[in-house]
């Protein structure tokens, strides 16, 4: 029996196996449908880990220091 997934664009039935080439989507225009979501940042993954945590010093000492050395790495190339 042939395992069946929702297309998670438009919901339609897709038969997961070899023969769908655009799975988990139904179609290339699902597929393409789904990539502009993400590209317009209307997806997203979210870190919970840190959402409810403000930073703590260390942390933003720590980050600062990293943007710094980024930003001398980036002028000198």
């Amino acid at each position: 029996m042939a395992t069946l997934v929702k297309c998670p664009t438009c919901q339609t039935d897709v038969v997961w196996g070899p023969e769908a080439l655009f799975r988990p989507f139904c179609s290339e225009r699902c597929r393409l449908i789904d990539l502009g979501a993400w590209a317009a940042e209307e997806h997203r993954i979210a870190d919970k880990s840190l959402q409810d945590q403000p930073l703590t010093e260390a942390q933003l000492t720590e980050l600062d220091e990293l943007f710094a050395e980024q930003e001398n790495q980036f002028f000198k190339d």
